[in-house]
């Protein structure tokens, strides 16, 4: 998780429940209505995570009130989203969804790298989606009131349930057989998969400006999986297996896929993002629990995994808590640009780390890609920045 996701510009898509895919600078775009005329926008305005992995852009997602009876006085209701903070409340929760998505990311490769942990997929996913739903019926308490739990019927979010599932898995299977540098850079794809998709649904596009930007993003990417699949004679070097490939790409499907619906969702239901993964999260792991002893492969003894697995695999849980709880901060109290420049920081920062921990050399042929690619996805959040701000 993270089970991110990452929801954001993150890795968080996520997340966020968050998973490893609380990961991404949320570089997806969804359909929105503006006045009379349909435009594209971030996700980050309609769910919470990257995991994340999506992973990260998010805006201000107003939560939706009962309208009481007229005749009837004005009930008291909790607190729907933490009051306006300081400059400083936001810079820590920025700083705290930041260290906690980067730590999520390193914190499963390191136990994706456990061969008897490496293929328990959906263990992990389960494991995760437990943690988010105690994380979000915590802080729905009246206590806390970060949100008001709202529930809907098991047929209106079993679609979305499976692609939450798909969303977490895939991505993790992906980061298990590939390094954090393309896995971070693969979701990148994300943001014109997910144009793409709107187009084809609802004939939603992107301005012109922005469709260039996401060319050098994509040749970027394409560059990162060419040299970092290559086979190496340094023991030393990480690389990308083809399996790593194949599941990066099946899981920018399944994440941009989740994402859309996730737009589609708040709409139909009339729910926040928290609401959506309040649902979500318990009934994911449900399913989950009926798929695992035939999918998953266990260690041969339990008492075999090392203490410091188990510790790795505790901090994942509890990373991916942090993310939801930041994120939530982050919607209420920072805008757009913040949320961008967050998300960016986050996607380089574990691209940086994972090339440093990789073994390559600031010569390796790669590095081109990460430029090209990075290069572009700034670009267009920019040109999207400025196309927000200009349709205001």
């Amino acid at each position: 998780m993270a089970t991110s996701t990452e929801h954001r510009r993150d890795g968080g898509r996520a997340g966020s429940f968050s998973s490893s895919s609380s990961d991404t600078a949320g570089n997806s775009t969804v359909l929105a209505r503006l006045g009379d005329e349909e435009k594209l926008t971030p996700p980050e305005e309609l769910e919470i995570h990257e995991l994340d992995e999506y992973s990260s852009n998010s805006e201000d997602d107003a939560l939706l009130m009962e309208k009481e009876d007229d005749d009837e006085p004005p009930k008291p209701q909790p607190p729907t989203e933490p009051k306006k903070g300081s400059f400083w409340s936001a810079l820590i929760w920025m700083a705290v969804n930041t260290l906690a998505t980067i730590g999520i990311v390193f914190t499963n490769k390191a136990i994706f790298t456990d061969p008897s942990l490496k293929l328990a997929q959906l263990s992990f996913a389960c494991f995760h989606f437990l943690i988010t739903y105690l994380t979000l019926y915590i802080i729905s308490r009246p206590r806390f009131a970060f949100f008001v739990p709202r529930s809907t019927s098991l047929r209106n979010i079993l679609p979305l349930s499976i692609a939450m599932s798909l969303n977490v898995i895939l991505p993790n299977l992906s980061l298990a057989f590939s390094s954090v540098t393309f896995y971070q850079l693969a979701r990148i794809l994300l943001t014109p998969t997910v144009a793409l998709m709107n187009y084809i649904l609802y004939r939603a596009t992107l301005p012109r400006l922005a469709i260039l930007s996401l060319i050098p993003a994509c040749l970027g990417v394409g560059m990162v999986s060419y040299y970092d699949s290559l086979p190496t004679n340094n023991t030393n070097i990480k690389t990308t297996s083809s399996l790593g490939v194949m599941f990066a790409f099946l899981g920018i499907f399944a994440s941009s896929l989740y994402t859309v619906w996730i737009a589609s969702y708040h709409r139909k239901l009339q729910m926040s993002s928290m609401q959506l993964l309040f649902n979500q999260a318990p009934l994911s792991a449900f399913m989950l629990l009926y798929v695992i002893p035939f999918v998953d492969t266990f260690p041969s003894s339990w008492g075999a995994v090392s203490v410091n697995k188990w510790l790795l695999i505790g901090m994942s849980g509890l990373y991916a808590s942090l993310i939801n709880i930041s994120q939530f901060f982050i919607i209420a109290q920072t805008g757009p640009v913040s949320s961008t420049v967050v998300g960016h920081v986050k996607t380089c920062t574990i691209v940086a780390l994972g090339w440093a921990t990789s073994g390559r050399g600031a010569g390796d042929k790669g590095v081109g890609g990460v430029v090209v690619a990075l290069g572009g996805i700034i670009a267009y959040s920019i040109v999207m920045l400025r196309e927000k701000k200009g349709g205001k």
